[in-house]
């Protein structure tokens, strides 16, 4: 669909031509440019303020993951007035506020309607030196893989609705989903790395895909590195997958080449394709950066799992071993 639309030819749009970017580049200054996204959903907590948490730091990631900093965000709420209490609607707002405000950023407005499935989300600037910009675009043969948040959250949504885990049993998941990723993002920044994305919506493999055709290669992951939240490949076991996981798969399934072990292929599959809400930075790292990388995500207290490595390959193929 959006091939046919025409397309903004402005020098200052520095992605212009980048197909797969996290948010929008465009050039204020000889140094500085703004960072622009948007993101927005339906709920997947039932407690308002955490899901009002949730998707703002969902908002914001995509910002971190191409290491800028968020300087202002505009509320977007969908809201049934007619039939649930406003108290609710100001709850959300409250979660995205104080998250906002935890990413050192400024709520400077926003807008909402009227509709009977409740939505929310921002709209997202931020700034970033241009020298020090992160795309999904900058991956090279031999960068190390990095994923600096678990995998699983629609799993475990999904386990929750179907109430087969509590939902104070999820607690360490929706607290992940609530966390920013600013940590990571200053350590991408201290340690100059130059490729990473935000794991959401279109999963691990998805996301992943994405940037091996922005960079022209292909990529290797070893699914036992790949971490998990507790109680993930329990409920995969069982049939607790959201429809976007089988959506994500089937569409990816031609760019996947399995080598491991055949009696865990189809759940390993489904839960690397399984769609995450407010995931963590996936970052493409040079082998000499890979070790003050790790060091600078340790000190700040934030995961740092090495799943695999880039290659060389124009087919954007994923083995995972």
């Amino acid at each position: 669909m959006l091939r046919s639309l025409p397309k903004f030819d402005d020098p200052n749009y520095l992605n212009r031509e980048q197909h797969f970017s996290d948010a929008g580049i465009y050039r204020v200054s000889e140094t500085h440019a703004l960072v622009q996204s948007v993101d927005f959903f339906t709920p997947i907590v039932d407690d308002p303020y955490l899901f009002g948490q949730i998707a703002a730091a969902n908002a914001l990631s995509d910002v971190y993951a191409m290491g800028g900093k968020p300087l202002t965000a505009l509320n977007i709420i969908c809201f049934p007035t007619s039939c649930q209490p406003l108290e609710i609607m100001e709850t959300i707002l409250r979660g995205g506020y104080d998250k906002v405000k935890e990413a050192g950023a400024v709520v400077v407005g926003g807008h909402s309607i009227e509709d009977p499935e409740p939505k929310y989300g921002l709209s997202v600037t931020g700034l970033v030196e241009i020298s020090q910009l992160i795309t999904g675009s900058g991956a090279h043969p031999g960068d190390q893989l990095v994923l600096t948040k678990p995998l699983g959250t629609g799993i475990i949504n999904t386990a929750v609705k179907g109430e087969m885990i509590a939902e104070n049993e999820a607690d360490l998941v929706t607290g992940m989903m609530a966390t920013l990723n600013a940590a990571a993002s200053e350590a991408m920044l201290e340690s100059g790395v130059l490729a990473c994305t935000d794991i959401t919506g279109f999963s691990l493999l998805g996301h992943l895909h994405e940037m091996l055709v922005s960079s022209s290669v292909s990529a290797v992951l070893e699914y036992d590195r790949i971490p998990f939240y507790p109680r993930v490949k329990e409920m995969a076991a069982m049939g607790m997958i959201p429809a976007g996981a089988y959506r994500n798969l089937d569409y990816l399934l031609p760019h996947l080449n399995w080598q491991g072990p055949v009696e865990v292929k189809d759940d390993a599959l489904i839960m690397m394709a399984d769609p995450q809400t407010s995931g963590g930075l996936l970052a493409a790292v040079n082998p000499a950066k890979i070790a003050s990388f790790l060091a600078a995500l340790k000190t700040r207290k934030t995961l740092g799992q090495v799943i695999g490595h880039i290659t060389e390959g124009l087919e954007n193929t994923i083995t995972i071993s």
